[in-house]
């Protein structure tokens, strides 16, 4: 289970990103978490795993407190916590399966990985997760010449070859076209319900919160503004969440 406790982060300046945000998530659970561009939902994923250092509150996972675990507790309890970026993060140059590979940079000597030493077990991993979302193809080609959707799945199977027990997914189809936005999500609906995985996504349309989402959580100006079931968000919950003059897509 993870347990977020009274979050909030202040960026330099006095900008308040989250403000005493609490909520908790069982394992397993497919969250969506919703709302505004400039809520705080990217904050907010960055905080749980500490891309992003909270200035108050807890996260707790597992029985581990992440805002105070040692550098050596936080590579542990990253291991196990895949991230999946709305831009793909990965380094445009190297082949796919090289990218692909550095999901595993948290189980290996960092020697190793500086020369892309990996082993045949986990060159084969990668392969095999490639091949599940589709693109064993594709994996000795550069990054670079792959399409949005394509770069996305690459993003997918990088965060497999943790043996990932959480993904926080930051926006992970906002700059991918509904079809592909809707394989990507199916991807995640696949690992969550398949492999047990806990699922943390960022998502803007309420169609595809209704489609995947066991659950859902609202930000509004860093504040928590709704928690609950995907069907309880009304027109009155949605105006509260995106705005009086918001109209209702999905």
């Amino acid at each position: 289970m993870l347990e977020v406790r009274n979050l909030t982060k202040i960026y330099e300046g006095g900008v308040l990103a989250l403000n005493r945000v609490s909520f908790q998530v069982p394992q397993g659970q497919f969250l969506a978490i919703i709302g505004l561009s400039g809520s705080g939902k990217s904050t907010l994923l960055r905080c749980i795993n500490r891309l992003i250092e909270p200035t108050e509150g807890e996260v707790i996972w597992k029985g581990v407190n992440i805002t105070t675990a040692s550098p050596q507790e936080l590579r542990l309890v990253r291991r196990k916590i895949g991230m999946v970026f709305q831009n793909f993060n990965l380094v445009y140059r190297s082949k796919v399966i090289t990218n692909v590979l550095c999901g595993r940079l948290g189980y290996v000597n960092p020697a190793w990985s500086l020369i892309n030493r990996f082993s045949q077990e986990d060159i084969q991993k990668a392969l095999r997760q490639l091949e599940r979302v589709g693109i064993a193809d594709k994996a000795f080609q550069r990054a670079d010449e792959l399409s949005g959707g394509q770069q996305q799945r690459v993003g997918i199977a990088r965060a497999l070859m943790q043996d990932p027990e959480m993904i926080l997914a930051d926006e992970p189809v906002a700059s991918l076209d509904p079809v592909l936005a809707h394989s990507i999500m199916r991807y995640l609906e696949q690992i969550n319900k398949e492999d047990g995985v806990t699922i943390l996504c960022s998502l803007h349309f309420l169609d595809l919160v209704h489609r995947y989402a066991d659950r859902v959580i609202a930000l509004n100006k860093g504040n928590l503004v709704f928690e609950g079931l995907p069907q309880e968000i009304d027109d009155q919950k949605f105006k509260e969440i995106y705005g009086r003059e918001a109209e209702r897509i999905g």
